[in-house]
């Protein structure tokens, strides 16, 4: 990959930025509008991000930060932990983007001194504005964002550069989600959740769930940063899964903001779908750069601080938008890769350091990966083993000695999976494979929320 931007990138990246900045500019003649600012910033992101990937790749190899793509035949070095740097431009971009969401607040509507917490109902001033209390609530609830996702992006940073072991960094992502657990617990703290109607005999309309909700939410956080993680090791899967999210995502706050009733006063589910968007296009910018740098043929490893990075993106707008269960919907291949990697993960069965598919140098396709069975297993084991590998949608591969014995079995990840059930494929092919079943699974996901949710409960609450 060459470090220097061609004539037509470079021209095509300055007009983007030129644009974004006067689209920017141009906000400011009215009422900030930070929507139409979010946009902008994130093209300014995009291209801030694809220039630094191609800037410091060199100086990511020259200090180290460099991995092999395994799956090609020559088996080419190249950068790795770019997500580093579009995370550290995702944090700047949030940060810069801060005044634009309270513009209204800080210009239009207070005085802009040191009575923002005084409120003045109705009583014109001399220049003619009307004070109210500035939305403290809302700021704590963005910078709380900001800090949990500076803590994750640190521990993915520590995880590329010192590979940190799975017991030891599992829970640390519900360290980081802290602070937007505490901004809940003070500014919303409803811990409630509707009974389905079909229920409600038995339990009442609602429960409340009291602390195990903060349990809920503290897994939530640990789940999303790892899932990602664990569904990796072809080029281009992690930052496609992540941007099908994201996207599926914003296409529900777009649905969940176009069916609120038209009202002089803001729906209660307006400013959380705001902030989840206000998180989102940045993250859309500053992936497409990297996505173009990172899918097949790979230029660069985008390292597990992207995953981190990504993973927390998407709690803190479920946790804090308020549509956590919603956000699990677009995650149901991630919760299935886990559920079905879980014997592996939590030693059952041998579980090596690397699972990603096999390279076949011959065919220059990928094959299921095997696990070798030190010890045989045990009859239980073997019984159940050799019931999932006879089923007429087999959920596993394996090899067996000339006494019966299970000497080697497909890794536990839905790549293998996919691969014992298709075939060996290329790369490219096996990516697209998974990430059209994300499409499909996340739309189906969306009509369930937003179509078939009444026939269970009695109201949208639009979360």
């Amino acid at each position: 990959m060459s470090n220097v931007l061609s004539r037509t990138e470079t021209l095509n990246l300055l007009a983007l930025s030129v644009t974004c900045l006067a689209v920017l500019a141009n906000t400011f003649q009215g009422d900030g509008e930070p929507l139409i600012a979010s946009l902008a910033f994130s093209g300014i992101a995009f291209s801030f991000t694809y220039s630094l990937i191609r800037w410091l790749g060199p100086s990511f190899i020259h200090a180290g930060l460099k991995g092999r793509d395994m799956s090609k035949a020559r088996k080419p070095e190249i950068p790795e932990t770019m997500g580093a740097v579009c995370a550290v431009v995702y944090l700047l971009t949030c940060i810069i983007f801060i005044p634009f969401p309270f513009y209204q607040d800080i210009v239009a509507a207070t005085s802009g001194g040191g009575n923002r917490d005084v409120t003045i109902e109705r009583q014109p001033l001399a220049n003619g504005r009307t004070l109210h209390r500035f939305p403290h609530s809302k700021l704590a609830s963005y910078l709380s964002a900001l800090l949990s996702l500076q803590s994750v992006v640190i521990l993915g940073i520590a995880d590329d550069l010192f590979d940190i072991r799975w017991r030891h960094k599992l829970f640390i992502p519900a360290f980081a989600a802290i602070p937007i657990l505490v901004v809940y617990f003070v500014d919303y703290g409803v811990t409630n959740v509707v009974v389905p109607v079909q229920l409600e005999i038995y339990f009442g309309t609602m429960i409340d769930l009291g602390w195990i909700y903060y349990v809920y939410m503290a897994s939530v956080a640990i789940f999303c940063p790892n899932s990602i993680n664990i569904l990796a090791g072809i080029n281009g899967i992690e930052v496609t899964q992540s941007l099908v999210i994201a996207v599926l995502l914003l296409l529900n706050d777009v649905l969940s903001l176009y069916a609120a009733p038209a009202s002089p006063h803001p729906h209660p589910a307006t400013d959380p779908h705001l902030f989840s968007i206000y998180f989102l296009l940045p993250f859309i910018g500053v992936s497409m750069a990297l996505w173009w740098h990172n899918w097949y043929p790979a230029k660069v490893f985008v390292g597990d601080t992207y995953c981190y990075f990504a993973g927390m993106v998407f709690a803190i707008v479920g946790i804090l938008g308020h549509f956590s269960k919603t956000l699990l919907l677009t995650f149901i291949p991630q919760i299935t890769n886990f559920l079905y990697s879980a014997p592996q993960l939590f030693r059952v069965i041998p579980c090596p350091r690397h699972r990603l598919p096999r390279y076949n140098s011959k065919t220059g396709l990928l094959e299921p990966s095997m696990t070798e069975w030190q010890e045989p297993p045990s009859r239980i084991l073997t019984g159940v083993f050799k019931m999932l590998a006879d089923l007429p949608i087999p959920l596993v591969a394996i090899k067996e000695d000339e006494q019966g014995r299970i000497v080697q079995s497909t890794n536990l990840t839905l790549l293998n999976l996919w691969l014992v059930w298709f075939g060996p494929q290329k790369e490219d092919r096996l990516a697209v494979g998974i990430v059209g079943a994300q499409i499909v699974v996340g739309i189906m996901g969306l009509l369930v929320r937003h179509k078939l949710a009444l026939l269970v409960f009695r109201e949208d609450n639009r979360g």
